[in-house]
């Protein structure tokens, strides 16, 4: 058993039993992990209610035990509060859909702290935004690629973007035009409202991008908060 106090970004939570809930959690210093907590029953309770939010970011001390798979919380604090994330319906859509792809996406992720930081500064500038961040969802999945290995091959040309290899190429099977996949490439959260888009391309773009993830992350599933997004496009 080891004592561990680590950065933590929620995932996911879930009641177990009576009185018990698992929480998911991507954290700095261990990657992946599944928390066992009591649930919490006043504004007095080691873990508030609050903290258990999908995309709350923080500050955990835990014992951990690498033949168990669930680990025991000893202490929970508030990283970085998120008010505007967690009361504007429309970043709420965004982050309820971003919560689910990243319960997915990141399964059996070791310790990835380049990753993790980059998780956490996204979060933190959609709080932050205070408009253009409709992309939002949109650079994050592009960006993480990067992360998880199967970033776009720029070194290879081509008029389409072949979603199998990860490379640009002639043939259409399986592919987008390389245009869109260079545009997303080309945008992070500073400058993407400069890029126009309708309702309708950011919706084909991002139901591209999650049959991309699909295709190189095992058992990667069809997200349900997806239907949250169309709603918010129409």
């Amino acid at each position: 058993m080891a004592i561990i106090k680590t950065e933590a970004i929620v995932l996911h939570s879930l009641k177990y039993g009576e009185g018990r809930i698992i929480v998911d959690i991507f954290s700095r210093e261990q990657g992946r992990l599944s928390l066992i907590v009591s649930a919490p029953r006043s504004e007095r309770s080691k873990i508030k209610k609050q903290y258990l939010q999908p995309l709350t970011l923080l500050m955990l001390e835990c014992d951990v035990r690498p033949q168990a798979q669930l680990q025991k919380v000893r202490e929970a604090t508030l990283l970085t509060p998120l008010p505007s994330l967690f009361s504007d319906a429309k970043k709420l859509s965004i982050g309820l859909f971003v919560s689910e792809f990243l319960y997915h996406a990141l399964k059996g992720e070791q310790r990835n702290v380049p990753l993790f930081d980059y998780v956490r500064s996204s979060i933190e500038w959609l709080d932050a935004a205070i408009e253009s961040f409709a992309n939002f969802h949109l650079v994050l999945l592009m960006r993480m690629a990067r992360f998880l290995g199967f970033y776009p091959n720029m070194e290879s040309e081509g008029d389409y973007f072949d979603l199998s290899e990860g490379t640009f190429g002639q043939r259409r099977d399986d592919r987008i035009a390389a245009t869109t996949v260079r545009q997303l490439m080309r945008m992070d959260y500073p400058t993407m409202h400069l890029f126009r888009l309708s309702r309708q391309e950011r919706l084909q773009i991002l139901q591209t991008l999650l049959h991309y993830y699909e295709l190189h992350l095992p058992a990667f599933p069809e997200l349900r908060s997806l239907s949250v997004l169309r709603e918010l496009y129409d």
